[in-house]
Protein backbone atom coordinates (compact mmCIF):
# COMPACT_ATOMS: atom_id res chain seq x y z
CA UNK A 1 0.00 0.00 0.00
CA UNK A 2 1.54 3.36 -1.00
CA UNK A 3 2.50 5.69 1.84
CA UNK A 4 -0.02 8.25 0.59
CA UNK A 5 -2.88 5.78 1.02
CA UNK A 6 -1.65 4.77 4.47
CA UNK A 7 -1.53 8.42 5.55
CA UNK A 8 -4.99 9.10 4.16
CA UNK A 9 -6.48 6.04 5.83
CA UNK A 10 -4.79 6.93 9.11
CA UNK A 11 -6.16 10.47 8.94
CA UNK A 12 -9.65 9.22 8.17
CA UNK A 13 -9.58 6.63 10.98
CA UNK A 14 -8.37 9.28 13.42
CA UNK A 15 -11.12 11.69 12.34
CA UNK A 16 -13.78 9.01 12.77
CA UNK A 17 -12.39 8.01 16.16
CA UNK A 18 -12.32 11.65 17.29
CA UNK A 19 -15.91 12.18 16.16
CA UNK A 20 -17.01 9.00 17.94
CA UNK A 21 -15.24 9.97 21.15
CA UNK A 22 -16.72 13.46 21.03
CA UNK A 23 -20.22 12.12 20.32
CA UNK A 24 -19.96 9.57 23.12
CA UNK A 25 -18.99 12.20 25.69
CA UNK A 26 -21.87 14.46 24.70
CA UNK A 27 -24.35 11.60 24.39
CA UNK A 28 -23.54 10.21 27.81
CA UNK A 29 -24.40 13.49 29.50
CA UNK A 30 -27.07 15.26 27.50
CA UNK A 31 -28.44 13.22 24.59
CA UNK A 32 -30.63 10.11 24.59
CA UNK A 33 -28.85 6.92 23.52
CA UNK A 34 -30.94 6.76 20.35
CA UNK A 35 -30.18 10.36 19.30
CA UNK A 36 -29.68 10.73 15.55
CA UNK A 37 -28.04 13.91 14.22
CA UNK A 38 -29.45 15.74 11.23
CA UNK A 39 -28.21 14.82 7.78
CA UNK A 40 -26.51 18.19 7.47
CA UNK A 41 -24.64 17.69 10.76
CA UNK A 42 -23.45 14.23 9.76
CA UNK A 43 -22.45 15.44 6.30
CA UNK A 44 -20.27 18.15 7.80
CA UNK A 45 -18.74 15.70 10.30
CA UNK A 46 -18.10 12.71 8.05
CA UNK A 47 -18.38 13.65 4.37
CA UNK A 48 -17.19 17.23 3.90
CA UNK A 49 -13.52 16.32 4.42
CA UNK A 50 -13.53 14.62 1.03
CA UNK A 51 -16.66 15.85 -0.76
CA UNK A 52 -16.35 19.47 0.43
CA UNK A 53 -18.76 21.62 2.42
CA UNK A 54 -20.64 22.29 -0.84
CA UNK A 55 -20.69 18.53 -1.68
CA UNK A 56 -19.09 19.20 -5.05
CA UNK A 57 -16.06 16.94 -4.46
CA UNK A 58 -13.49 19.56 -3.48
CA UNK A 59 -12.93 18.88 0.23
CA UNK A 60 -9.59 19.41 1.97
CA UNK A 61 -8.62 15.72 1.58
CA UNK A 62 -9.82 15.41 -2.04
CA UNK A 63 -6.37 16.04 -3.50
CA UNK A 64 -4.83 13.19 -1.54
CA UNK A 65 -7.30 10.59 -2.82
CA UNK A 66 -6.42 8.27 -5.68
CA UNK A 67 -9.84 8.85 -7.25
CA UNK A 68 -11.48 12.27 -6.84
CA UNK A 69 -14.61 12.29 -4.66
CA UNK A 70 -17.92 12.46 -6.50
CA UNK A 71 -19.84 15.68 -6.93
CA UNK A 72 -22.84 14.78 -4.80
CA UNK A 73 -24.90 17.72 -6.09
CA UNK A 74 -25.35 16.03 -9.49
CA UNK A 75 -26.64 12.64 -8.36
CA UNK A 76 -30.19 13.32 -9.53
CA UNK A 77 -28.94 14.51 -12.93
CA UNK A 78 -26.94 11.32 -13.33
CA UNK A 79 -30.03 9.25 -12.50
CA UNK A 80 -32.58 10.69 -14.89
CA UNK A 81 -33.59 13.69 -12.78
CA UNK A 82 -34.59 11.68 -9.71
CA UNK A 83 -32.47 11.41 -6.57
CA UNK A 84 -31.26 7.78 -6.32
CA UNK A 85 -32.20 7.00 -2.71
CA UNK A 86 -31.59 3.25 -3.11
CA UNK A 87 -28.13 3.73 -4.64
CA UNK A 88 -27.03 6.32 -2.06
CA UNK A 89 -28.39 4.20 0.80
CA UNK A 90 -26.43 1.21 -0.50
CA UNK A 91 -23.19 3.22 -0.83
CA UNK A 92 -23.55 4.69 2.66
CA UNK A 93 -24.41 1.35 4.23
CA UNK A 94 -21.93 -0.93 2.49
CA UNK A 95 -19.32 1.36 0.98
CA UNK A 96 -18.23 1.22 -2.59
CA UNK A 97 -16.32 -1.01 -4.86
CA UNK A 98 -14.18 0.01 -7.79
CA UNK A 99 -17.06 -0.27 -10.26
CA UNK A 100 -19.84 1.59 -8.43
CA UNK A 101 -18.10 4.66 -7.03
CA UNK A 102 -14.72 4.65 -8.69
CA UNK A 103 -12.74 3.91 -5.55
CA UNK A 104 -12.75 1.86 -2.39
CA UNK A 105 -11.32 4.83 -0.47
CA UNK A 106 -14.80 5.82 0.71
CA UNK A 107 -15.65 4.11 4.00
CA UNK A 108 -18.72 1.98 4.56
CA UNK A 109 -20.66 4.10 7.04
CA UNK A 110 -23.14 1.40 8.08
CA UNK A 111 -20.68 -0.42 10.38
CA UNK A 112 -19.32 2.89 11.69
CA UNK A 113 -22.82 4.13 12.55
CA UNK A 114 -23.57 0.76 14.14
CA UNK A 115 -20.49 1.25 16.35
CA UNK A 116 -21.67 4.76 17.35
CA UNK A 117 -25.17 3.57 18.22
CA UNK A 118 -25.33 0.25 19.94
CA UNK A 119 -29.15 0.62 20.06
CA UNK A 120 -29.58 -1.30 16.85
CA UNK A 121 -30.41 -1.18 13.22
CA UNK A 122 -33.20 1.41 13.45
CA UNK A 123 -30.75 4.11 14.51
CA UNK A 124 -28.34 3.16 11.70
CA UNK A 125 -31.20 3.30 9.19
CA UNK A 126 -32.28 6.71 10.50
CA UNK A 127 -28.74 8.08 10.22
CA UNK A 128 -28.49 6.90 6.63
CA UNK A 129 -31.96 8.25 5.82
CA UNK A 130 -31.06 11.64 7.30
CA UNK A 131 -27.91 11.77 5.17
CA UNK A 132 -29.83 10.76 2.03
CA UNK A 133 -32.54 13.32 2.70
CA UNK A 134 -29.92 16.05 3.15
CA UNK A 135 -28.09 15.08 -0.04
CA UNK A 136 -31.40 15.17 -1.92
CA UNK A 137 -31.77 18.85 -0.92
CA UNK A 138 -28.38 19.69 -2.47
CA UNK A 139 -29.23 18.57 -6.00
CA UNK A 140 -28.70 21.01 -8.86
CA UNK A 141 -31.31 20.94 -11.58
Amino acid sequence: MPIRSVLLCSTLVFAIWAAAAKGRAIGDETLPSNYVPSGETMFRQYCAMCHGADAMGHGPLAGSLKTPPADLTTLANRYGGKFPYDYVTHVLRFGTGPSSHGSSEMPAWGPIFRYFNKDGEKVVQKRIKNLCDYLATLQHN
